[in-house]
C-alpha cells in the first residue's frame, strides 16, 4: 500500500486550515482501489478463467440430470472438508514467509519439505477414513468416497505447498496452479462425457465424473508440489545470509505450531460446513435431485466472492503485517471493495442467471432461481469475511476468531435451516444461509474494529485508516 503523508496538519479551525469537503462515495472507493496491491488484477484474471472453467465442469455434470449434478456436489463437498481440515500447513508456511521482512531469513526448503511430508502423512490417514467410509455407505455419493481416498494423499500438496508463494506475495505459480486444476478436471470430463455418450444410467456416469475429478486435481498437486520445492531451493540460495543454526531449528519450531495449524484446520471446516450444511440438509430431507438444483444456486451465488477473494490473496502477505495500523488499513481497504462491489453486482448476477440457467443447464434448473435470489443478499454482505479471517490469522495469530464468527453462522444457518428446509426444500435453506451470513459478518465488523482500535466509521472514513 503506498505510504501516506504523516506530516503535521493545520487543527480545524486555526490559521491555514484549509476547509476540506468530506470525500464522496465515488472518491473513497476510488481511494480503496488505488490503495490495493495491483497484483489483485492479475489474480483477478485467474479467478475469471478458474470461473470459466469451473462453470463449464458444472454445465457437464448438471446436464447429465439433477441427480448425477447432487452426487457430484456432495463429493466436492467432502473433498472441500479434507482439503479445510489441513489447511493450515500451507497458511503457516505463508505466515513464517511474510512476517519474515524485518527480521534475518529462515531457509525455506526445510520448512516446505517438512509441511509436505505432513500433507502427504495426513492424507494417508485420511484416505484410510475414506475407505472405511465407502465400505460402510450404500448409497450415492459415499460408496464412492474410495475415489478420493486414493486421490488424498496428493490433494493437499496444492494448498500446501502455495503457502510459499503467498506468504511472498507472488501471485503468478499461484494463479497458474489454481487455473490448472479445473483445466485438466474439464479435460478429463470431457472424455468421460464422451465414453459415456447416450448412456442413461447414472452410476457409471457418476463414477466417470468423481474419477476424472480426482485424477486431474491429484496431476496437478504433485507437479505444484515440485515447482514449490525447486522455488524454496533457489530462494534458500538467494538468501546467504541464513545461519545453519536456523536451519537445523525449523524442525522443533514446527512441531511447535501444531496447535496453531490445528485450529486453522478445524476453523476451517467449521467455514465450510457454513457453506455447505445447507446442502446436506436439503439431500437429507428432499432427497438428491433436489440437492443438485440447490447446488446450482450456491454455485453461482458464490461467483460473488470472485472479487474479494482475489483481493484478499493479493493483499494477504500486507494484511499480515506485524505493525497493527499497516494490517488495519489494508484490511478496510480491502473490505470496502469486496463489499461495494458485491453489491452491486448481485443483481447483474440474479439477471443473468433468471435468463442462462434454465437455457443451459435444463429446465430442471429453473427450480435453483428463487433459492438464489434468497441468497444473494447473505453472499454479498458476506465477501467481507475473507480479508477479516486474514487479519485474524495473518496479523493476529489468532484463526479462532474466524471460527467463532463462521460458527456464529453456521449455528444460525442450521437451526434455521432446520425449521425451514422441510417446508420449504431449497428455498427455505437459501433463506437460512443468508440470514447467517449477514448475522455473523455484523459480529465479524465489530471483532475487527476492536482488535485493530478503530471507530465504527473508520469503514467509510479514509482518512481514519491512513498510515505512515
Amino acid at each position: 500500500m503506498p505510504v501516506q503523508d504523516s506530516s503535521p496538519r493545520p487543527a480545524p479551525g486555526a490559521p491555514g486550515a484549509a476547509k476540506c469537503p468530506p470525500p464522496s462515495r465515488l472518491q473513497v472507493l476510488q481511494q480503496a482501489w488505488s490503495a490495493l496491491p495491483r497484483a489483485a488484477l492479475g489474480n483477478l484474471v485467474a479467478k475469471l478463467l478458474i470461473v470459466a472453467l469451473g462453470l463449464s465442469i458444472t454445465v457437464l455434470v448438471a446436464r447429465q440430470g439433477p441427480k448425477v449434478q447432487g452426487a457430484f456436489a456432495l463429493f466436492v463437498a467432502v473433498e472441500s472438508a479434507l482439503l479445510t481440515l489441513f489447511s493450515g500447513l500451507g497458511l503457516w508456511l505463508a505466515r513464517q514467509m511474510s512476517q519474515q521482512a524485518a527480521a534475518l531469513p529462515s531457509p525455506a526448503l526445510p520448512m516446505l519439505r517438512g509441511v509436505l511430508r505432513a500433507a502427504v502423512g495426513l492424507g494417508l490417514v485420511a484416505s484410510v477414513v475414506l475407505l472405511g467410509i465407502a465400505w460402510w455407505a450404500d448409497t450415492l455419493p459415499y460408496s464412492q468416497l474410495w475415489l478420493l481416498a486414493l486421490g488424498a494423499p496428493f490433494l493437499l500438496l496444492v494448498p500446501t505447498a502455495t503457502g510459499l508463494w503467498l506468504g511472498e506475495g507472488r501471485m503468478w505459480p499461484i494463479n497458474l496452479a489454481q487455473v490448472a486444476a479445473p483445466a485438466s478436471v474439464l479435460l478429463g470430463l470431457s472424455g468421460a462425457m464422451w465414453l459415456l455418450d447416450g448412456s442413461q444410467r447414472s452410476t457409471p456416469m457418476v463414477v466417470l465424473v468423481l474419477t476424472a475429478w480426482v485424477s486431474g486435481k491429484s496431476l496437478v498437486a504433485v507437479v505444484t508440489a515440485f515447482r514449490a520445492l525447486r522455488d524454496a531451493g533457489h530462494r534458500d540460495q538467494a538468501e546467504v545470509s541464513a545461519s545453519r543454526l536456523q536451519a537445523d531449528r525449523v524442525w522443533p519450531q514446527w512441531w511447535a505450531q501444531w496447535p496453531f495449524v490445528a485450529t486453522i484446520g478445524l476453523t476451517n471446516v467449521i467455514s465450510l460446513l457454513n457453506y455447505r450444511a445447507s446442502l446436506f440438509l436439503v439431500e437429507r430431507f428432499h432427497g438428491l435431485s433436489t440437492a443438485g438444483t440447490y447446488s446450482v444456486a450456491v454455485t453461482v451465488a458464490e461467483l460473488l466472492w470472485l472479487l474479494s477473494s482475489s483481493v484478499t490473496v493479493s493483499a494477504y502477505s500486507k494484511i499480515g503485517h506485524p505493525d497493527v495500523k499497516v494490517a488495519a488499513s489494508m484490511t478496510v481497504q480491502a473490505v470496502r471493495i469486496n463489499v461495494l462491489a458485491t453489491v452491486a453486482a448481485a443483481p447483474v448476477l440474479l439477471g443473468l442467471a433468471w435468463w442462462a440457467l434454465p437455457w443451459v443447464m435444463g429446465e430442471a434448473y429453473a427450480a435453483s432461481l428463487w433459492p438464489l435470489a434468497a441468497l444473494l443478499p447473505g453472499v454479498a454482505a458476506y465477501a467481507a469475511a475473507s480479508s477479516l479471517s486474514a487479519f485474524y490469522t495473518n496479523h493476529l495469530g489468532r484463526p479462532q476468531l474466524s471460527g467463532m464468527i463462521a460458527g456464529l453462522s453456521l449455528a444460525v444457518s442450521f437451526v434455521l435451516g432446520l425449521l425451514l428446509v422441510p417446508g420449504l426444500g431449497a428455498l427455505g435453506a437459501g433463506i437460512a444461509s443468508s440470514l447467517g451470513y449477514t448475522l455473523a459478518i455484523g459480529a465479524a465488523y465489530g471483532v475487527f474494529l476492536r482488535h485493530a482500535g478503530l471507530p465504527v466509521k473508520a469503514l467509510w472514513t479514509p482518512a481514519l485508516t491512513r498510515v505512515a
